[in-house]
């Protein structure tokens, strides 16, 4: 079993710094929630695809 965390939840404003702090404990995996308001009953969207980008030009190859 592999526990990945998800950064629905996170603190935006520091994001970066949670993000860096949880390649140092050892990911390898993030997860992201998507929702769109056609899946799921909350139509707010989270986050889309600039976000998701800069999540992985940040962390790199080493986390998926």
């Amino acid at each position: 079993m592999e526990v990945t965390p998800s950064i629905l939840t996170a603190d935006f404003s520091r994001l970066g710094e949670t993000l860096e702090e949880a390649v140092a404990a050892g990911i390898g995996w993030i997860h992201m929630d998507v929702m769109d308001g056609n899946w799921v009953v909350n139509r707010t969207i989270t986050f889309g695809p600039a976000l998701i980008r800069s999540v992985r030009d940040r962390l790199g190859s080493e986390v998926t």
